[in-house]
């Protein structure tokens, strides 16, 4: 017998078969993770070496501001050299933030739409790198001894490269590339739950790190992370968008998308959708950042006056919600629509806001906590209620304009909420959580109105679209 033809067993498989036995997309999950640990890492640490810095350049050695010495008796509160110190680190913290926001608006809503084209890639690798550069010039800070202005520089040069916000746009892109419709609310939660988990252990971690061996070894673990998060999306991370295809970058065209997507005339309904749980997610993530703003002021002060341990449980509390939402959600989405998983989210996140503002013993106060544990199960509801409402080649812009909301949502909270907590210390010691709490109503409406109004549209579509008797 002739033996086969050498082509013949040489004979490479098809194309199509080749690519079935290429693995799935890598998750993008722990990109975002790595993004977050870092920049969870980085804002406290920043903050503290700001008050140190400034403190010892001004005389002021004093008790540091997480220790409870004191409390209740208001006589720190009337150090006139701390209330300057504190000043000061408020200022550049809000020169730093403002600088890095204004910057990131103009970049995100660059980058996310041309990510749209060019895929998601680039716009996960420049932002990270950017984020390593910001963490690489804090470290020449530290080193040096070199003025504190610095600082604004390395958080500019991040914004100009997108910023953790454009990481945040990205990965959810990312997901709403590669899920199926029915599917991607709980993708989006397990992307938030990583948020979670992120953020847990850099405030735990962070804290006693800084304690142990001061500021330089924790920042060299931002940078880590940071450059690890590049380093992923460049060679770990597969592209999602179907057809990349070059696209220039420096153009108007990419802020027109972002416009077009609330002022387009076509499909009217969507856009109105649009626009209302946009708004809904504005004013629940405004309250989500202003309350954990103030939750440890709160819990210093009398008559809570928790030491750091309890302030340090409070914080793991407070983020294990993110897990309980994801689990909760999971198991709600069973036998509910994913409408009503987040106005039952928005009721466990008014309920624990309404019992922390009349927290005024411990156990009231980790009841709050408890009560918060499906508080984070409306956001991905929204963000993939937001997904499904413009096509495959509006994701990047429409994560992109969602993370420049979230990037406001902080600057509204940071001056609503910490303005209205010393204005409301003589009445309510609680009371900004208690705004809150009715300040949620407002999305729990709006979510509320879309679905019965849209289920009435439904309904008369149908009705209009069926044959009347005298047609039979």
């Amino acid at each position: 017998r002739r033996s086969p033809a050498p082509a013949a067993m040489a004979a490479p498989p098809p194309v199509s078969a080749a690519r079935r036995r290429c693995p799935p997309l890598p998750a993008v999950e722990p990109l975002l993770f790595l993004a977050t640990l870092s920049l969870g890492l980085q804002g406290p640490l920043a903050t503290q070496y700001l008050w140190d810095r400034l403190g010892a350049e001004h005389g002021y050695i004093g008790p540091n501001a997480s220790s409870p010495a004191g409390c209740g008796n208001g006589s720190a509160g009337h150090d006139p050299l701390r209330q300057e110190v504190e000043a000061l680190v408020s200022h550049w913290n809000l020169y730093i933030n403002l600088g890095g926001f204004f910057v990131g608006l103009f970049s995100v809503t660059l980058f996310g739409p041309w990510s749209d084209s060019v895929g998601r890639r680039p716009t996960l690798i420049l932002p990270a790198v950017g984020m390593a550069l910001q963490a690489a010039i804090y470290l020449i800070v530290m080193y040096l001894q070199l003025h504190v202005a610095y600082f604004l520089l390395g958080r500019l040069l991040s914004g100009l490269m997108g910023d953790y916000n454009l990481i945040l746009a990205s990965c959810f892109a990312y997901v709403a590339d590669t899920s199926e419709k029915h599917a991607r609310t709980f993708r989006v939660a397990i992307l938030e739950a990583c948020l979670g988990i992120a953020g847990m252990l850099a405030s735990i971690g962070g804290g006693q790190w800084r304690k142990a061996q001061g500021y330089i070894n924790p920042f060299w673990l931002v940078l880590a992370t940071s450059l690890a998060a590049a380093l992923y999306a460049a060679f770990c991370l597969r592209e999602s968008v179907k057809q990349p295809k070059p696209a220039k970058l420096f153009t108007l065209t990419h802020y027109k998308t972002v416009y077009r997507l609330y002022t387009a005339p076509e499909h009217l309904s969507s856009r109105r959708q649009l626009a209302l749980y946009s708004l809904a997610f504005f004013l629940l993530v405004t309250v989500h950042f202003g309350s954990k703003d103030l939750f440890v002021l709160y819990e210093l002060g009398s008559p809570l006056c928790w030491a750091s341990d309890l302030i340090g449980y409070g914080s793991a509390a407070s983020y294990l919600a993110y897990l309980s939402s994801l689990g909760g959600l999971r198991l709600l989405q069973l036998c509910l629509e994913d409408i009503w998983v987040a106005e039952i989210g928005l009721i466990s996140n008014i309920s624990g806001l309404v019992v922390i503002s009349l927290a005024t013993t411990t156990p009231l106060m980790f009841t709050g906590y408890g009560l918060l544990f499906l508080s984070m199960a409306a956001t991905p509801v929204i963000r993939a209620k937001l997904s499904k409402l413009v096509s495959e080649t509006e994701q990047g812009a429409l994560f992109a304009s969602i993370a420049c909301v979230e990037g406001l949502c902080s600057l509204v909270a940071t001056g609503v909420f910490n303005s209205l907590y010393p204005a409301s210390l003589h009445f309510m010691r609680g009371f900004p959580f208690l705004f809150g709490a009715i300040i949620l109503l407002i999305p729990a409406a709006i979510i509320g109105w879309i679905e019965i109004w849209g289920s009435k549209d439904d309904y008369n579509h149908f009705s209009d679209a069926s044959p009347s008797p005298a047609d039979g």
